[in-house]
C-alpha cells in the first residue's frame, strides 16, 4: 500500500509539470498601439501654389531722344519717386527753350504795339478822322498778336517739359533693376527696350491658383466680397510673420484650364518676398461641424488604392473596415464613412495582425 500511495503522487507530480509546460508555451496575444476616433469641428486649409508679384512695376524709358551723359542711381537700390535716374544730353533743348523764349519776348512786343494801335485809333474813329476799315484792321492785328503771344507761350512752355524730360527720373518709389543702357547710349522715344525697371515691393501681391468653385466658397465665408485672412508659406514650408488680404475683386479665370487666379496682397516691409518667387498660400475653407478625426498612419490602403482602417472592438478581436476619408488636418483624416466616435483604430503594428486575431 505505502507503494501503491507513492506511484500515484509520483503520476500526479509528472501530471502537474505537463500542465506548467504547456501554460507557459501557449503564446501570448500580439500589442498594437490605437488611438480612439474624435468628434470635433475642424477648419481645413488648402496649402496652393502661388507666385510673387510687385504691387506696382515702372519701366523706365526715355520721353526725348539723345545721348546718355550720366547715370544717378545704384543698381538694385531703393529710389525714391522723382528721383533723378539718367541724364541724357540737354544742350539740343536748351537751345530750343531759348529760342522759344526769344519767340515769346517778340510776341510779347507786336501784342503790346497792336494794342496801343488800337487805343489810339479808337478815338479818332469816334471823331470820323480815319476810315472805319483802318480801324477795324488795327483791332484785326491786335487779335492776331495776341494769339501769337498765347501761341509763343506755349511753345515755351513745351520747350521747358522737353527739357525738363532730359532729366529721367523714377516715375514710383521702389527697387531699381540693373540699368539697361550706359553713359554714352543713344536713346530715343518708341524704342525697343526700357532703360532700367522699378519695382514698388513694400507690398507685394501673390497670384494663388485654384478652383473656381472653391473660391466662391471663400467668398461667402468671408461675408460676401470682404477680404480674408491668407498665411503665406515659403517653398519649405515657414510660415512668413505677416498675413495677406485675399482681393476678391482681383479674381480672373484662366480660359485653358477653368481655374481661378486670386490675388493676395500682404505687406512686405523687410523685402523678403521677391517678384517671381514662388510660394504656397493657405486658404481657409468652410469649418466642418461633427467631423469624425482619425490619425493618419491608421488609413492604409487596400490593392486598388481604397482606404481601409483596422481597429479593434470590445471583444480585443481586430476587424478591417473600408473608409471614405476627405481633408487632413493638423495630421489627422477626417473619415466622412465608415467610423464613429470612440472606435479604436490601430496606428501602430497594423502589419502584424489580421481581422479576428485577438491583440492585446
Amino acid at each position: 500500500r505505502p507503494r501503491i500511495v507513492a506511484a500515484l503522487l509520483l503520476s500526479a507530480a509528472s501530471l502537474a509539470a505537463c500542465g506548467q509546460t504547456q501554460v507557459a508555451s501557449a503564446p501570448s496575444p500580439p500589442e498594437v498601439a490605437v488611438a480612439v476616433a474624435e468628434l470635433a469641428t475642424v477648419a481645413p486649409m488648402d496649402d496652393l501654389p502661388a507666385r510673387v508679384v510687385a504691387f506696382r512695376t515702372a519701366e523706365i524709358r526715355p520721353q526725348v531722344s539723345g545721348v546718355v551723359t550720366r547715370r544717378y542711381f545704384t543698381q538694385g537700390g531703393e529710389v525714391q519717386a522723382g528721383q533723378p535716374l539718367f541724364q541724357i544730353d540737354p544742350a539740343a533743348y536748351q537751345a530750343e527753350a531759348a529760342g522759344a523764349q526769344a519767340a515769346l519776348l517778340r510776341a510779347i512786343a507786336v501784342a503790346d504795339r497792336a494794342k496801343a494801335q488800337v487805343s489810339r485809333l479808337a478815338p479818332l474813329v469816334e471823331a470820323d478822322a480815319i476810315s472805319r476799315q483802318s480801324y477795324d484792321d488795327a483791332v484785326s492785328a491786335k487779335a492776331q498778336a495776341e494769339a501769337d503771344l498765347a501761341e509763343a507761350r506755349a511753345t515755351l512752355r513745351r520747350r521747358g517739359v522737353e527739357l525738363s524730360f532730359a532729366t529721367v527720373r523714377a516715375p514710383i518709389s521702389g527697387r531699381i533693376g540693373e540699368a539697361l543702357v550706359t553713359e554714352g547710349a543713344l536713346v530715343a522715344v518708341g524704342g525697343a527696350g526700357p532703360m532700367a525697371t522699378v519695382q514698388q515691393i513694400d507690398r507685394v501681391y501673390v497670384d494663388v491658383r485654384q478652383p473656381s468653385a472653391r473660391l466662391e466658397a471663400l467668398r461667402a465665408l468671408a461675408g460676401g466680397g470682404a477680404g480674408h485672412d491668407v498665411e503665406i508659406l515659403s517653398p519649405s514650408g515657414v510660415a512668413y510673420p505677416r498675413k495677406g488680404k485675399l482681393l476678391f475683386s482681383g479674381v480672373t479665370v484662366d480660359p485653358a484650364t477653368g481655374d481661378a487666379i486670386a490675388r493676395v496682397q500682404i505687406d512686405n516691409p523687410d523685402r523678403t518676398l521677391l517678384p517671381g518667387m514662388f510660394v504656397r498660400a493657405r486658404l481657409p475653407r468652410a469649418p466642418i461641424q461633427g467631423a469624425v478625426l482619425t490619425p493618419q498612419q491608421a488609413v492604409l490602403r487596400d490593392s486598388g488604392g481604397k482606404p481601409l482602417v483596422s481597429l479593434v472592438n470590445a471583444k480585443g478581436v481586430v476587424e478591417t473596415r473600408p473608409v471614405e476619408v476627405g481633408d487632413v488636418v493638423d495630421g489627422r483624416y477626417v473619415v466622412t464613412q465608415g467610423l464613429k466616435a470612440g472606435d479604436r483604430v490601430i496606428v501602430e503594428g497594423q502589419d502584424r495582425v489580421a481581422a479576428g486575431t485577438r491583440v492585446k
